[in-house]
């Protein structure tokens, strides 16, 4: 274990992992709302009104333990620095070919972006899903809004789930080891988070 360095304690990966598996939930359940070129979708619900409810009831799940994901790492992804600014100068090295590492904390810049993303548009689903559960208690026009929010944050926030899912496993392999199992390489941390691993090895 000399070789590895902790990044993330069991209850931060429990919450994780509660985030995207009602997340996923409500990609599948959504879906045959969301268009109807997807009803079929519905056959693995029982049906329109079983997906409805999953829909619902994983979105309150999701909700809460989405908030609770970003108010754990607020104080780290809230704050930017000088090497975020590079990070955004460079766009993290991902479009060069032999890409230098910016001297990242614990989150790089954006990482910082989607998780301020993730926290705003999940207050906002939280809103608009309310709005759209019980559409009859409020004006026509809101329900429209809410109805045309939240599927564009739905859209969003698939495709930027897709990068997320990418760049933890293909694109930076050894960033999924902190997830699963709360220790990273520390050749892995050195390299994508060099100024975090100073600080928790006290250099």
């Amino acid at each position: 274990m000399h070789r590895y360095v902790g990044r993330f304690n069991t209850p931060e990966r429990v919450l994780h992992w509660f985030v995207a598996a009602s997340f996923f939930t409500l990609l599948l359940s959504g879906l045959g709302l969301y268009s109807r070129l997807f009803h079929n979708v519905f056959t693995f619900f029982g049906g329109g009104e079983g997906a409805i409810l999953v829909h619902k009831y994983a979105g309150l799940i999701f909700f809460f333990s989405s908030l609770l994901l970003f108010a754990n790492h607020a104080k780290d992804v809230c704050s930017f620095d000088d090497a975020d600014r590079e990070w955004f100068r460079v766009l993290g090295g991902y479009l060069s070919k032999d890409p230098d590492h910016i001297d990242s904390g614990k989150f790089n810049a954006g990482q910082k972006v989607f998780g301020i993303f993730m926290g705003i548009a999940t207050l906002l689903l939280g809103i608009t899903g309310v709005i759209n559960w019980w559409p009859q208690s409020f004006p026509r026009a809101i329900v429209q809004l809410s109805l045309l929010l939240h599927g564009l944050l739905f859209v969003i926030f698939v495709m930027l789930m897709v990068v997320h899912v990418y760049l933890t496993t293909v694109g930076n392999p050894g960033t999924l080891e902190g997830m699963l199992y709360g220790n990273v390489r520390k050749i892995w941390a050195k390299r994508h988070h060099p100024k975090w691993y100073k600080e928790i090895e006290g250099k």
